[in-house]
Parts: C-alpha cells; sequence; structure tokens
C-alpha cells in the first residue's frame, strides 16, 4: 500500500489550529445514516431490554441522541457486563457486532449478569466513517477526567453509578486499511509530526491491559473467536501495529494512562477487540459475527472464574 507522502490539510512539522480543524470538518461526507443503520436496531430491542438515553450530541446542524441497552431484570446483586462499540465510528463491526450480540446472544446471560452495552458512542463518526469525532479528537484517547471529546465524557457518566461493579469490559473495534492510508496521516498532520509508515495485520487480535493482562481471559475470547476468523500473526519482527506479541493474537498497551475506553472501570477482565474487515478471508457478516464470540467468550470466562 502505497501511504502519501503528505497530507493535504497543514503545513508539515506544524500542529493544527482551528482554521485547521474547520478545513478538515468541511471535508468529511455524510456516507450512511444512524437513524436507519443502528436507532431502527435499537427499536427493534425495546420489547426485550430497557434502552437509555445517556447523553445527546449537539453538532449543529445535526444532533445524534446517545442510547445504551440494559439488562430489563437490573439485578444490583449480579456483577456488570460492559460492552461498548463504536467508539471509532468507521469500526463498522464494533457496531453491528455489538447490536448482534444483543440481538442473537444477551438473552442466554438473563439472571446472571448485569449487561449494560453502549453499541454506537460515536455516531457523527460512524456516519462519516471516520475516527475522528467533529473536533478532529480521538475519543479513544480521551477517556479521561474532563475529557475533550463530548462522546467521551458522556459514556464516563453512565458507566459512573455501576463502575465498581463491573466485572468484564469489551471494546468493540477495527483495524482498517484505512488507518494506514487516512488515519495515521491525519494524526501526523494534525500533530504536526512526520508520518511513519506502517504494516496493517491480516486476522483478528486483541489488546489487553499493561497493567492487568489476564492471559487466560484473552486466550480465551482467542479460541472462541478462531472459530469464525483467522487471527493475526505477529509481523516479521513479532509485533502487531508496533506492539510486541505477548500470546496467540494478543498486544498489550497501559491502557489506563492512554485515555481508553477499555480502561474506563476497575473491571477484572477487560479486552478490545480488533477485527479486519478489509481481508480477502473475512466478509462483513463474520467480522460482525466474531465480535459476537468474543463478547459471548469474555462473559463465558469471566462468569465461571466468578462462580469458580
Amino acid at each position: 500500500m502505497n501511504a502519501p507522502a503528505f497530507y493535504p490539510i497543514g503545513t508539515p512539522g506544524r500542529a493544527w489550529g482551528a482554521q485547521e480543524v474547520a478545513q478538515w470538518r468541511a471535508r468529511q461526507v455524510r456516507h450512511r445514516s444512524y437513524a436507519d443503520d443502528v436507532l431502527s436496531a435499537i427499536e427493534g430491542l425495546r420489547e426485550r431490554f430497557d434502552v437509555v438515553e445517556y447523553g445527546r450530541l449537539d453538532y449543529a446542524p445535526d444532533a445524534y441522541p446517545l442510547f445504551a441497552i440494559k439488562s430489563r431484570n437490573w439485578d444490583p446483586s449480579l456483577p456488570v457486563a460492559l460492552v461498548t462499540g463504536g467508539v471509532h465510528g468507521y469500526e463498522t463491526s464494533g457496531v453491528h457486532g455489538a447490536l448482534l450480540f444483543l440481538d442473537r446472544h444477551a438473552g442466554d446471560y438473563a439472571g446472571r449478569v448485569n449487561l449494560l452495552v453502549a453499541p454506537c458512542i460515536s455516531p457523527w463518526a460512524y456516519e462519516r466513517i471516520h475516527r475522528w469525532n467533529v473536533d478532529a479528537i480521538d475519543p479513544n484517547r480521551s477517556f479521561r477526567e474532563n475529557s475533550p471529546a463530548q462522546e467521551s465524557a458522556a459514556l464516563l457518566r453512565l458507566v459512573a453509578p455501576v463502575r465498581a461493579q463491573v466485572l468484564v469490559h469489551i471494546d468493540l473495534h477495527e483495524t482498517t486499511d484505512s488507518d494506514e492510508s487516512e488515519f495515521r496521516p491525519a494524526l501526523a498532520a494534525r500533530d504536526g509530526k512526520p508520518f511513519e509508515p506502517g504494516e496493517i495485520p491480516d486476522g483478528f487480535y486483541l489488546v489487553g491491559d499493561t497493567d492487568n493482562p489476564q492471559p487466560e481471559f484473552q486466550q480465551a475470547v482467542i479460541a472462541a473467536v478462531e472459530q469464525v476468523t483467522h487471527i493475526a500473526p505477529p509481523d516479521a519482527q513479532g509485533e502487531i501495529i508496533g506492539s510486541p506479541v505477548v500470546a496467540h493474537g494478543v498486544i498489550n498497551y497501559p491502557v489506563k494512562q492512554l485515555g481508553l475506553c477499555a480502561g474506563i472501570t476497575d473491571a477484572r477482565y477487560t479486552t478490545t477487540t480488533e477485527v479486519y474487515p478489509d481481508s480477502p478471508r473475512a466478509t462483513p457478516a463474520q467480522c460482525n459475527a466474531a465480535q459476537a464470540a468474543a463478547v459471548c467468550a469474555a462473559l463465558d470466562f469471566a462468569l465461571a472464574a466468578r462462580a469458580g
């Protein structure tokens, strides 16, 4: 893949200001509908789950209500399983994998765990198939106090009342070819840094927490997903996206330090999925199914470990 030598906004070596952000925003085009794709699916879940509006993004002239789906018979004596998707709006199977889990599998966990699912955290970016929000901010580097991203701040408020009860949190993402062709060059331009080309792994992988790696948990998720789609191999340096592979299909990040969604609780079991939708060996349906399989495996492992 030939990555661009420069990005068409800004001056090389100089971080963007308000003018460059406005230029970038003006280039963004709506490609799909949050209302048609996501809100309609959530409506179809109301008979089986409680649906709560936990925030609203007012990005004039557009406005986006933010919804989470909760277990109907919430039991304070049970632990909480948190599932998040669409932190990056362009990562399609993160959104639709969460919705698929709710529709096909969530009922299997009734009476065993309280489910809290936020399937599309960044609807403006979902519609524009982008990584950033309207202010050219990456929500998945913004899960911290006084967050600059409204999407991240809204989720933090949603989770705050149950934060201490969360046993497992799985955050659903994708790694795509556009990471290398668009998003990393844009990031370098925005921050006034040189773009350094990387390598996109072919396959599914997980990002664990450097400070709480839980290797058996990670491998249980990998084993389940491997029944649905292929797992990314390490590159020639023994790495995936620049990080050492610590086990089959697993790398670790310091999630809290980086302000990642997977670090918003003190859950014992946390992971970030990374599906590769651009592989010739994977279909959109497989990608969605891989995300749902990862959620089920994460819940199954955490609940069994708690019971044991």
